[in-house]
């Protein structure tokens, strides 16, 4: 499923496009050596043409690249880790595509239908049973550190833990989605520890 991991970028206005190109980069030695591995489903050589933001609707421009290889799982997956780095944002609702400037109504010969903006809740089939959305991989925790996501479990419930280089629990907790057993819900919590 898919996985937030943390990039930092010089500062700049240009977020969105700064997202795009660290996504487009593909992931870095510890992302792909971690256990499980993280690895990118958008093809190399794909690069980011441009990108506007227009009434909470990303349109992002991608080489034709974009659209090569790979069967419908593998579509899936690229176009929700667009759509997930770009609605990451608060001004960005909805993604629209386009290839080489041209408007993209569906997408490889699977025809993932891209004839509207698409968002998040289109693509929650790429995400595992507990999404944990911040923070993100290989950011650091504060203390209190807060957690959030989204889970679609038995009973909204889920349990959080907090563990320590060696693999011990530092704290855990028991905590509630807004909605489970079949829908997804919404859950955040704070965790307190100590370190000696």
């Amino acid at each position: 499923g898919l996985a937030p991991v943390l990039r930092e970028v010089p500062q700049t206005k240009a977020v969105a496009t700064a997202a795009m190109r660290a996504l487009l980069a593909g992931p870095d030695d510890a992302e792909a050596s971690a256990r499980p591995a993280m690895y990118t489903a958008i093809p190399d050589g794909t690069t980011l043409l441009g990108i506007s933001i227009a009434s909470g609707i990303a349109t992002v421009n991608l080489s034709q690249e974009f659209e090569s290889g790979g069967g419908s799982a593998s579509m899936q997956a690229r176009v929700a880790q667009v759509v997930y780095t770009l609605t990451q944002f608060p001004t960005v609702t909805g993604v629209r595509f386009q290839l080489d400037g041209v408007a993209v109504t569906a997408l490889g010969g699977e025809g993932i239908v891209l004839d509207q903006p698409v968002g998040r809740d289109d693509f929650r089939d790429q995400l595992p049973a507990i999404f944990v959305d911040r923070p993100a991989w290989g950011a650091s925790l504060g203390n209190p550190g807060t957690v959030s996501g989204e889970a679609n479990v038995f009973e909204a419930t889920l349990q959080v833990e907090l563990l320590d280089a060696a693999g011990r629990t530092l704290v855990g907790r028991t905590v509630t989605a807004s909605c489970g057993t079949g829908c997804w819900g919404s859950f955040r919590t704070s965790l307190a520890y100590t370190v000696e």
